[in-house]
């Protein structure tokens, strides 16, 4: 994970897919998607204390709802990066939901997914460069600087 600017708190994985609902898409190794939140929600949100999250082998809707995060903050919607039968739920965010705030790209992954159309969906969502300048105006607009 790097950072946004050397002067920001939010991490960064360029090599992910992101939706501008804060939600990111990794393409694993066997086709299937790993799905999580960005570090910049994850931080916006606060502690995570709990997830309402869809069961295995439920589908999924790319940019729909497939649950719900709820923070000492608020509680907000899930969106999906990707469409597809959900494989597998991440068990340890339920005993321990702080996983999101500590390791949102890594341990605190949410779901794995069998994506229905991936190479089509993926076109639709960010990634490089241009999620890079995204998630920079995603930062500035908190008043943070960026460098």
């Amino acid at each position: 994970m790097e950072h946004i600017g050397k002067y920001t708190k939010y991490g960064f994985v360029k090599e992910l897919y992101y939706t501008i609902e804060h939600s990111w898409a990794k393409v694993m190794p066997d086709g299937s998607a790993r799905i999580g939140i960005t570090d910049f929600a994850q931080k916006s949100l606060g502690p995570i204390i709990g997830l309402e999250l869809p069961k295995k082998n439920d589908a999924i809707v790319q940019m729909a709802s497939f649950g719900a995060i709820e923070s000492s903050k608020i509680v907000s919607d899930l969106y999906a990066p990707l469409s597809g039968i959900v494989k597998e739920v991440n068990r340890n965010l339920f005993d321990d939901p702080e996983l999101i705030n500590l390791d949102p790209f890594g341990d605190g992954w949410i779901i794995d997914i069998s994506p229905d159309n991936l190479e089509e969906e993926l076109e639709k969502l960010m990634s490089g460069d241009a999620a890079i300048k995204w998630i920079r105006g995603e930062v500035e607009n908190t008043g943070e600087p960026v460098s």
